[in-house]
Formats: structure tokens, sequence, C-alpha cells
């Protein structure tokens, strides 16, 4: 790996996790927000035993993860999951020891649950697209996953609804109705914004120049694209079809320049998070 690539890499996966710590220590600890995983477990047993911090226990159950999954898969969930796992409970541990909090920050619940959410969610979407993962449940999932059938994403969606769900008795009924909220909207919110980063602009041309339009995407915006020839079902004039992937400020750059080399050319443009090949996702 490229010492530019490996340290962008880092930085994303530093910048997600960070993401997940504040959201977790400044929004959700303080309101008892539980929405799942780690966190909501730490949540739940500060509130039965309110000695001990959110934060310290999410950071000994994450490490107890990690632990535990290195007994049980060896080496199989990554450098970047034991990264990540660790600097997410360390930052928890550096957070509530520089920012001591004693209460929410504000008085606005609903506010705080939205922030609470949105930090984690593009956090652990930034995770995700990176192939990174602060731990907790996700190392259950693998070893779950190792060892039976069970649909695993499912598994944990009901583990984290029980996990919000016990607020409502363990707590009280409107921090637990927030947690179950909040677990709603971070199933939305993590999958939006990883289709939001991903989001390209495939395109299908019909076009009479083919070689001016290839020749602007494989040399101007350094990407590659596929043709091949084609016949208008009305006219029956010969036209070549053009197939390329490219990201949205280069589809911007390329319907200008059809737009100016041939005005009459053909474009279906669509979105897509999911394409797979050299430049784009690795499958």
């Amino acid at each position: 790996m490229k010492v530019k690539q490996f340290l962008t890499e880092y930085a994303l996966l530093t910048l997600g996790t960070a993401l997940v710590a504040m959201g977790t220590y400044f929004f959700k600890f303080p309101n008892h927000f539980s929405t799942g995983g780690v966190t909501g477990i730490a949540v739940i047993l500060s509130s039965i035993f309110p000695s001990i911090s959110s934060s310290l226990f999410a950071s000994v159950i994450n490490v107890a993860f990690l632990l535990l999954g290195f007994g049980v898969l060896n080496r199989g969930f990554g450098v970047r999951t034991v990264y990540c796992s660790l600097l997410f409970s360390g930052m928890l541990a550096g957070l509530e020891w520089l920012v001591p909090l004693s209460g929410p920050l504000t008085d606005e619940k609903l506010l705080e649950l939205f922030f609470g959410v949105i930090l984690p969610a593009l956090g652990s979407a930034i995770l995700f697209n990176t192939q990174g993962s602060t731990g907790g449940t996700d190392i259950l999932a693998m070893i779950l996953k190792k060892f039976t059938s069970l649909d695993i994403g499912m598994a944990l969606l009901y583990v984290d609804v029980l996990i919000a769900g016990s607020t409502l008795i363990l707590i009280d009924i409107e921090t637990g109705l927030f947690s179950l909220l909040g677990l709603v909207l971070k199933s939305v919110l993590v999958d939006s914004v990883i289709e939001s980063l991903n989001r390209k602009k495939s395109f299908i041309l019909v076009t009479s120049c083919p070689e001016e339009v290839c020749d602007f995407i494989t040399h101007t915006l350094h990407r590659s694209a596929t043709f091949w020839k084609g016949e208008g079902a009305y006219s029956h004039q010969d036209k070549w079809v053009v197939l390329t992937a490219l990201s949205r400020a280069q589809a911007v750059a390329l319907r200008r320049h059809l737009k100016a080399i041939d005005p009459h050319a053909f474009m279906l443009i669509t979105n897509s998070s999911e394409i797979f090949g050299k430049g784009f996702l690795r499958a």
C-alpha cells in the first residue's frame, strides 16, 4: 500500500471514530440514550450502577469483545477494527477526563437525540467506507457468522431493539421512546450516508463522436469506458454506445463536453452507490 493511501485511510478511520466518540459522549451518554450496540449496553449498566460512568463501561466491553475476537477469530477481523476499537475506547476516556459532564449540554432532548444519532451515523458510514469498525457487536457478528447460519443482520437488529426497548423499564418511558426513535433514525441514516458517500454517476451515451468522447473520458477525466456500435431504431443511422462511470464532478464535465461536441447525443445518467472495479469500490 502506498504511503499516501495508507495515511489517507487512517486519517479517515480516525475522523470516523472521532465522530462516533463525540456523538456518543456529548449527546448519548448524558441523556441516557440507548440505541443499541456496546454504547447502549453501557448506558443501561451505568443507570444500574451509577457510580461507574458509561464511558468506562463502553471501554471495558469494547476491549472484552476485542479479546474475545482475538481468542475466537485469531486475526480474522483485521488491523482496522483493532485500531478503531482501541481508539474509540481511548477517545471516550480522554473526553471524560478533558470535558467532564454532569448532565446534558442543553434542555432540548430531541435536538440532542439528532446530534447523538447524526454524528455516530456519519462516523460509522466513513468507517464502513474505509472497511473499519469500532468493534463491539460487529465482532460478535463475526463470531456468530463463523459458527452459525443465522441471519446476522437481523439478529443484531433484534438485539439492538431489545437493548433500546429495555430502557423503557430500566430508565424511564421518555428515555426509552427517545432511544427507540434514535435506533430507527440510526438505521436509516447510516445507509443513507453510505450511499451518499459512494454515489457515482453511470452513463450510457449514444453518440456519433465516440472517439472524441472516449478521448475526453480517458485523457481528461482519467477514467475508462466501453463502447460498441449500434443503430438508431427510427433513423437506422449508425451510432455508437458508450458506457462509463464517473464521480459527480466528472459527470458535470462530461455533460458539458458532450453538449459542445455532439449536441444531439442521447444521455442516460443514473445514480449508483455500488460500482465495483478499478477506481471504485473493492468487491
